[in-house]
């Protein structure tokens, strides 16, 4: 369904940083990076598309989150949403939600909310039961 995701950000190599751990802990691999851009880009190991692209914004204004969006990475394991947020927070994200069942969404949504360092907010959860 998707192609790209793609997120600005004010500090390319802050966020660089922060994206690297971070979804490196989803085992997400990059694809492309060139400061010179600056754009980064990571995929999942077997496919190529989505890609998750960060970069500067292309109009040379400043990147702002949005209200009401929001970017979510499929953990396979209760285990690994727990592992990426405490990787985010360590990395200087800010928490929008801990790690945790959601049943209103169903019975073995476990996800955990935060935003980065440009205040974008990010969500990785695990569909699957424990």
């Amino acid at each position: 369904m998707l192609s790209h995701l793609c997120l600005g950000t004010n500090d390319f190599p802050r966020a660089y940083a922060f994206y690297t751990a971070l979804l490196g802990e989803l085992d997400l691999i990059e694809k492309f990076h060139d400061p010179t851009h600056p754009w980064a880009g990571w995929m999942a190991r077997e496919a190529p598309r989505p890609l998750f692209v960060l970069t500067a914004p292309h109009d040379g204004l400043p990147a702002t989150p949005g209200n009401g969006q929001m970017t979510a990475w499929l953990a396979a394991s209760r285990a690994q949403v727990d592992r990426s947020y405490q990787a985010a927070l360590a990395l200087g994200a800010v928490c929008e939600g801990p790690p945790g069942l959601r049943p209103h969404y169903h019975a073995n949504y476990y996800g955990a909310y935060f935003r980065d360092l440009d205040g974008n907010k990010l969500c990785v959860c695990c569909h699957a039961e424990e």
